[in-house]
């Protein structure tokens, strides 16, 4: 995916030194390729500093074009904005990566896949990738949660009996986060569509010991620390991974289609809960990983989930990087 205006492209080695990856990097135009719908390997490793990140490949949602999906677009803009930034225009592409940082010698894995297809059926492949990256889950220390959508925290549960994977790990999230979700009068409140999904969290989240909530600004773990990004859901956040003279700053759904929402960031998403404050959001924090030059991953960004943005006029250029 390649959305470019008015920017230079920055070559492949100078790419690859400023996101410390093993591997050549590429930034692929349309003219030339169309992005690859699923990767050939689905981890990758690259580091922040010291600490060693891992990107981890859940799978991909073949998403029917929906005249709903972007409230203020039509279908039609968006296969456009699909087709310039070289992807399939057949289906809406979504894809979830995982990230996992080798940190202080812990483990920390940022949300918890999809579960294993209980999200979507080609949403299946986050064990294996994991297990193929030489990390066990069962080791896994602490899971920084975004927010509460299917995609993002299904994984924390088995699928059938919703018993939980990770019952030994800390699970940090957003207090106004947890307790929009928990509060006993929700699931009358929330449209249908929204809850079998609400009725499941509130079922079994409350029931784990093993949650530790926590408000914006704090420092969740050393050297990384939760910044509240509201729009998408109430308590939705970011959180910010200081590897010294290198940041990342895993962004959750703040820019989840970057096809889509760089060019176009007024657009409003079906998944959005408040679409204008999803947009005053959307370029709060992008604009601040433009102005101190700080790394970013998308957990719906092209795999391996991490890219460069720039400005371009009232709107933003995107560029992913890609496996060479």
């Amino acid at each position: 995916m390649l959305t470019m205006t008015r920017r230079t492209v920055l070559s492949s080695a100078m790419a690859a030194a400023a996101f410390g990856l093993a591997g050549k990097l590429e930034f692929v135009a349309p003219a030339y390729a169309e992005t690859p719908v699923e990767p050939t390997v689905g981890f990758y490793k690259y580091n922040v500093g010291p600490i060693e990140v891992t990107a981890i490949y859940d799978g991909i949602w073949r998403k029917p074009h929906d005249p709903a999906f972007i409230k203020n677009a039509s279908v039609e803009d968006t296969k456009a904005a699909l087709a310039k930034a070289g992807l399939t225009t057949e289906f809406m592409p979504i894809p979830l990566t995982v990230v996992v940082l080798k940190y202080n010698g812990k483990l920390i894995m940022m949300d918890a896949g999809s579960g294993v297809g209980q999200w979507q059926t080609n949403a299946t492949h986050l064990p294996a990738n994991m297990a193929a990256a030489g990390i066990d889950y069962k080791t896994i220390d602490t899971i920084l949660i975004s927010h509460f959508h299917p995609d993002h925290v299904w994984g924390l549960m088995e699928k059938g009996t919703s018993a939980p994977v990770f019952p030994n790990a800390e699970l940090v999230v957003n207090a106004n986060e947890y307790n929009w979700w928990t509060d006993p009068s929700r699931l009358a409140k929330l449209a249908e569509g929204r809850k079998p999904a609400g009725k499941r969290i509130a079922d079994n989240f409350p029931k784990w010991k093993n949650w530790k909530l926590v408000k914006d600004g704090d420092m969740v773990v050393p050297g990384i620390q939760i910044l509240e990004a509201p729009g998408h859901t109430p308590g939705h956040s970011v959180y910010l991974v200081d590897g010294g003279k290198d940041q990342l700053m895993v962004s959750a759904d703040i820019m989840y289609v970057p096809a889509l929402l760089a060019p176009h960031p007024e657009w409003q998403g079906a998944y959005d809960q408040d679409g204008p404050l999803a947009i005053t959001t959307r370029r709060k924090f992008i604009d601040r990983v433009i102005a101190d030059n700080i790394k970013i991953s998308g957990s719906h960004f092209p795999f391996p989930g991490t890219g460069t943005f720039v400005k371009d006029g009232n709107a933003y250029g995107f560029s992913p990087v890609s496996q060479g």
